[in-house]
């Protein structure tokens, strides 16, 4: 039977506005529910930042050290990051589908390190992106490199895409052997692939002027690890990053090829979501690379 409508103990609440809360993400209060949800799923919304697990170098470069074995090396790890960037290769062949990680999956590529890396396609066709449950896909863009157009063309093509089915698109500012990682580069990559339609921006830190990066950025920024780094160092690159208006870090070297991986990553993460100072992360790094060493030899 239908509900009486005339019940006297219904309670509208009358007396409490309705709220309609924006997104907790920097420029991405205007997307649709599914985005939003994605971008939810990489970035936590108790401190607005993410870490991200790449390790999807081998679609230019093959089994890059510390890669040889990713089902040995990287899934171990997963638990410890909020987000896996990799291949769709990798991803159906490797990971397993009970993971509770976000997945940005690579979505370009075709030369190898041995030719032109700025002569890129899109790789990825987007209802296979649909199928495997991706929260977003990266596209690599070579702001001043010989194909530069054509990177844009690949990354505005993802965007219009990813809009029909609620994916975001990472734009990852390549540099090339000739361009310079300064403010003034970062600002004008980052800022050209976000004004093209790219949810977030993944770029490179500078020591000068790096809060001016993110600043001119409307839509978040997450610094890449680049080359690997000393624990501490790559501790004080996060937290740098982050306290200049990063949200967040991807790194790939700085974790796999680090003596002691989960380590290292419970140490990225405790600075990017809880601000612990760089000496205090790396002194948790040591413990934690102790138990480990103590628990082998166990």
């Amino acid at each position: 039977m239908p509900e009486a409508d005339a019940l006297p103990d219904k309670n509208f609440h009358e007396d409490v506005p309705v709220t309609s809360g924006g997104f907790f993400l920097k420029g991405s209060g205007a997307y649709d529910w599914g985005m939003k949800n994605r971008l939810a799923r990489i970035f936590r919304p108790t401190s607005r930042r993410t870490v991200m697990l790449a390790f999807d170098h081998g679609y230019f470069q093959g089994p890059t050290s510390g890669l040889e074995r990713v089902d040995l090396t990287i899934v171990p790890l997963a638990k410890h990051a909020d987000a896996l960037m990799c291949t769709r290769g990798m991803l159906r062949s490797t990971i397993p589908p009970e993971s509770s990680n976000a997945i940005v999956m690579r979505a370009t590529g075709g030369p190898s390190v041995l030719k032109e890396l700025s002569d890129e396609r899109i790789a990825v066709d987007i209802e296979d992106a649909c199928r495997m449950n991706v929260a977003a896909l990266a596209v690599q863009v070579f702001v001043g490199g010989e194909h530069e157009t054509q990177t844009i063309h690949n990354m505005t093509r993802l965007v219009d895409a990813g809009l029909r089915h609620g994916i975001p698109v990472l734009a990852v500012t390549a540099v090339g052997r000739d361009l310079v990682r300064d403010a003034r580069y970062l600002r004008l990559a980052s800022r050209i692939a976000a004004e093209l339609g790219a949810q977030f921006v993944k770029t490179y830190y500078c020591e000068e002027g790096f809060e001016t990066v993110t600043a001119s950025c409307p839509v978040p920024i997450v610094v890449a690890g680049g080359k690997k780094l000393p624990e501490q160092e790559a501790l004080t690159l996060a937290y740098k990053a982050v306290n200049e208006g990063a949200a967040g870090v991807d790194m790939g070297r700085n974790i796999f090829q680090s003596d002691a991986p989960a380590a290292m990553l419970e140490a990225v993460s405790t600075v990017v979501h809880n601000g612990a100072s760089p000496q205090d992360a790396y002194e948790l790094y040591l413990e934690l690379r102790r138990r480990q060493d103590r628990l082998s030899v166990a």
